[in-house]
């Protein structure tokens, strides 16, 4: 944890989810009191067909919807992508860009998702970065390297801890069960937060939150989340289940008891 941050925990439902989905996000709503609240955010990443249904059901809590990926541009001739500004208008307050999953299935690069960052800004819409070493990169060495390269590429200049959101996820444990080790996960997370203190300043550098995301789940989002400088989870196959998420969320009231 980094000491001021207010921690998140984002749920990545990923290609999951039909209507009859609005049951267990009800019992997230329902399961996501006041007090869990003043602890950590919660917000919920559906696919974009939930994205209004979700939004509208959670006026009156404060845990938050997000939207998944989002086009660079404003409008146009892209037939079945979606703007920021339509994402925003639906309801949500945040998209997950660069994830693992589009940079590897739909071969999206740093500057693809720096403009879709910024495109999140230019709609009002926190973005929430991905980075991430392969299992390959991992054994050579080059995990730093890599996370450098991604976080000085997809990254716009100004970013704020209002604005933006850093989310590293080791490619290899996305969807695996494996996890790094609570030493592999402080040594990127440390060096995530240099650099970001680098270019935005010691302050503002300092405030804004890095997830933690790769098999997180309740029995060992304790482990995960009390790292320096973890400031929150970016949740995949566990988020579907309000038990699961709000499993995770509450490891809060033993970290900060």
């Amino acid at each position: 944890m980094t000491p001021g941050v207010r921690p998140l925990v984002a749920g990545n439902w990923k290609m999951n989810g039909l209507k009859a989905s609005a049951s267990e996000f009800r019992s997230m709503l329902d399961g996501y009191g006041e007090d869990l609240a003043d602890l950590t955010g919660l917000m919920v990443c559906p696919p974009a067909t939930l994205v209004l249904a979700f939004a509208q059901m959670s006026q009156d809590s404060r845990l938050s919807v997000g939207a998944q990926d989002c086009h660079a541009e404003p409008s146009g001739a892209h037939t079945g992508d979606l703007s920021a500004e339509m994402l925003a208008d639906s309801g949500a307050v945040a998209v997950i860009v660069g994830h693992s999953e589009r940079r590897q299935n739909h071969n999206e690069g740093d500057e693809e998702v720096h403009a879709k960052a910024s495109a999140a800004w230019r709609a009002g819409l926190t973005a929430i970065v991905c980075v991430g070493e392969t299992e390959y990169e991992r054994q050579e060495g080059e995990t730093l390297d890599r996370v450098g390269n991604q976080l000085a590429g997809s990254i716009p200049d100004g970013a704020t801890a209002d604005n933006l959101v850093v989310a590293y996820e080791p490619v290899w444990a996305i969807g695996t069960g494996n996890t790094p080790t609570a030493t592999d996960v402080a040594e990127v997370h440390r060096f995530i937060r240099t650099r970001l203190r680098e270019r935005f300043g010691a302050e503002e550098g300092g405030r804004i939150r890095i997830l933690y995301g790769g098999s997180v789940k309740p029995s060992n989002a304790e482990e995960l989340l009390g790292v320096d400088n973890v400031d929150g989870a970016l949740v995949g196959g566990a988020s579907l289940k309000a038990e699961d998420l709000l499993g995770i969320a509450m490891t809060y009231r033993t970290l900060k008891a």
